[in-house]
C-alpha cells in the first residue's frame, strides 16, 4: 500500500468540511506531477494525510487528519465547466484520456490536534518528507511508509 498527502487551504476546504461531507471529489488539481500521482499512483483503499496549507495563526499549516481513497482517478469535471474557477478550456480537447483527473476521498480520522509544519520540520526522521522540502508546492504527493509511521507515532503521543 502507498501513502499520500493531500493539501488544501483550510479556508477553502478543511478537515472539518470533510468531516461534515464524509466524502468528496478532490478536484481542481492543475499541476501535471500531482495529476500523475492521482492518475498513476493512487489506488482505492490507500490512506492520505489531510494537510492544511497557507496557514494562519488561527489555522496553522500542518497535518489535521486522515482520509482514504475511495474512487480511482476519473475526469475532473471542474476542468470542463466554464463557470467553475478551475475551468481549463484545453481540457475539452482530451476526449480519450482526460487532461485533468480527480479522485474521491472519504473521511477517516481527525487528529485531536494537528501536527504542525513547525513540528514536522523539527523531526529529523521526517527531514526527507516531500511536504518539508524547500519549494515543494504540490497539492498531492506520496509519503514514504516510514514517514507515515513516524507521523502516526507523533499522533499517538498526543
Amino acid at each position: 500500500m502507498a501513502y499520500w498527502l493531500i493539501k488544501s487551504e483550510g479556508s477553502c476546504y478543511s478537515i472539518d468540511d470533510l468531516v461534515h461531507d464524509k466524502r468528496t471529489t478532490w478536484t481542481g488539481i492543475r499541476n501535471f506531477q500531482a495529476r500523475n500521482y492521482m492518475r498513476d499512483g493512487m489506488k482505492v483503499g490507500e490512506l492520505t494525510f489531510f494537510y492544511h496549507s497557507s496557514g494562519t495563526s488561527k489555522d496553522p499549516s500542518g497535518i489535521y487528519g486522515i482520509a482514504k481513497i475511495v474512487d480511482a482517478a476519473h475526469v475532473d469535471e471542474t476542468a470542463l465547466d466554464p463557470k467553475d474557477e478551475h475551468y481549463d478550456p484545453k481540457a475539452a480537447n482530451y476526449q480519450n484520456e482526460p487532461l485533468w483527473v480527480a479522485v474521491d476521498v472519504e473521511f477517516v480520522k481527525k487528529f485531536p490536534q494537528p501536527i504542525l509544519l513547525a513540528d514536522l520540520k523539527k523531526d529529523k526522521a521526517l527531514s526527507k518528507m516531500l511536504v518539508l522540502q524547500r519549494g515543494q508546492r504540490l497539492s498531492v504527493m506520496p509519503v514514504e511508509k516510514g514517514e507515515w509511521e513516524r507521523v502516526m507515532e507523533k499522533i499517538n503521543m498526543l
